[in-house]
């Protein structure tokens, strides 16, 4: 992982933490989501990490259906690597979530490395009403959820993936999960070069210190050598100033409205496109350049968009 590598910038558009209530450019519908991501790829981004949403009230729906409204039309618009989660939402089965990476075959899926608390509680207070009935009911359950991913669940997502060649975005949450990353590399599950995308803000998982920072690319080190990818995301305000620190150590980035809805202190951010401007400017100014798509595939060793199920 050479300083001198291009700088993949993924960028996640939509998610499913955030609700509608907390930002109008939060994208919902079909049309939202298709604008922001080819937004965000012309901005730079060379991945599109994508969530499906209910058109209706903007809840996380991870069906088929939700999906297909609007992945042709972005691989037709844009060459970026297609990234689908299957993660979903905490308050999903795992069946639920695997199910579009394993049935529509992307180039790459997000893996949640392990089970952790998820506390998206505290977001329910800073809004004295909501727009539906579901958000609040949303935020207030994770007082009391375990987002659930065993090592057999983890097996059982990796088998799906791999049997599409599909590779993956490994989201590590804390140091276990690199060391669970670790274990599936021991048992020969798991392919490099890994994608491991170090996850700083959520309450359960690591904080967002500088050196929580440090620590999760020490140990990524340590573990994996050259054999992997570091990426950083930083969730709300924390964004920028990790993506900062991440990419003068060598690392990627990710950006986009799932993780933070904020452009700066206090300004909301009109798009995902303008998280990935800002991200840009921080890398450009570091003397670095940003990856392309295809600079993206090579070095992340991905089979290319024309083998994808969409």
């Amino acid at each position: 992982m050479a300083k001198t590598d291009p700088v993949i910038i993924t960028c996640a558009v939509t998610g499913g933490i955030h609700t509608p209530t907390m930002s109008e450019h939060l994208p919902i519908t079909p049309d939202e989501i298709v604008a922001d991501a080819l937004g965000a790829a012309e901005a730079g981004a060379s991945i599109l990490h994508l969530h499906a949403r209910n058109p209706e009230d903007g809840r996380p729906d991870q069906s088929i259906e939700g999906f297909m409204r609007f992945l042709p039309r972005l691989k037709q618009a844009t060459d970026a690597v297609i990234n689908l989660t299957s993660g979903g939402s905490p308050h999903m089965k795992l069946e639920e979530r695997v199910r579009p990476a394993a049935e529509l075959g992307p180039e790459v899926a997000s893996l949640n490395m392990g089970s952790i608390n998820f506390g998206l509680f505290p977001l329910a207070d800073k809004y004295p009403e909501f727009k539906f009935a579901w958000e609040k009911e949303h935020l207030e359950a994770t007082r009391d959820v375990v987002f659930r991913n065993t090592f057999k669940d983890i097996e059982y997502i990796l088998s799906k993936g791999y049997a599409n060649d599909t590779r993956f975005e490994f989201e590590c949450y804390d140091i276990a999960h690199l060391y669970n990353l670790a274990h599936f590399v021991d048992r020969g599950l798991v392919k490099p070069p890994y994608f491991v995308q170090s996850v700083f803000g959520i309450l359960g998982g690591i904080g967002t210190h500088p050196e929580d920072v440090s620590h999760m690319k020490r140990t990524a080190d340590r573990l994996f050598g050259d054999d992997y990818r570091w990426s950083v995301l930083g969730a709300g305000s924390s964004q920028l100033r990790i993506v900062a620190q991440a990419a003068a150590m060598g690392g990627n980035v990710r950006v986009g409205l799932e993780d933070s809805l904020w452009a700066g202190r206090g300004r909301m951010a009109k798009s995902s496109a303008e998280q990935v401007q800002m991200a840009r400017k921080v890398i450009e100014g570091l003397g670095l350049t940003v990856a392309t798509p295809e600079e993206a595939r090579q070095m992340l060793g991905l089979k290319g968009g024309s083998r994808v199920g969409f």
